[in-house]
């Protein structure tokens, strides 16, 4: 049986994890609305990526013995000023998710649940590839300004971004 702060903090996180999924969806449509179909994919990627980290986090709570308690989630953002401001608030997005994994590892560590450790490992590798991938998308719209070129460039190139294989879930 989990231990019922662990509990608490592994719901929030599932929250977490489904309120960036939802903002990622919302950040697709904009893109969807800008006739910019690679970002948009991308950002449906993403949106599929976070389902999969919360219902990761969800079945080992259940595995645990633990009961799972979801939570109403707000509406996202779907209007934006341009693709760099998209791309800086999905860096905000995931930069809060690897402090609130990094609290749950903590309270893990505290509490010397071991095979809780042991599965958050997986999100703590997880969230550094997230971070840079977006770190390099607002690196990439920052060299490219108001260049339309570049933009659809960057568009087709993050249209060609391939779904996250179910070995690497």
């Amino acid at each position: 049986m989990i231990h019922p702060e662990l509990e608490q903090a592994i719901n929030a996180q599932i929250n977490q994890e489904l309120t960036a999924s939802y903002n990622y969806l919302g950040m697709s449509t904009y893109f969807d609305t800008q006739n910019l179909d690679g970002f948009a994919r991308w950002m449906l990627l993403q949106h599929d990526e976070e389902k999969v980290h919360a219902m990761k986090l969800l079945h080992y709570l259940q595995d645990r013995g633990g009961t799972v308690k979801l939570n109403a989630i707000p509406a996202p953002v779907a209007t934006y000023s341009n693709p760099l401001e998209v791309f800086k608030m999905a860096l905000q997005t995931e930069v809060e998710n690897t402090q609130s994994i990094n609290a749950l590892y903590e309270l893990a560590l505290k509490l010397s649940d071991h095979a809780t450790k042991s599965h958050l490992q997986w999100f703590l590798d997880e969230q550094v590839e997230e971070e840079k991938s977006i770190e390099d998308v607002i690196a990439l719209l920052e060299r490219i300004g108001d260049e339309s070129a570049g933009l659809l460039y960057l568009d087709d190139k993050l249209g060609a971004r391939k779904p996250e294989s179910a070995d690497d879930a």
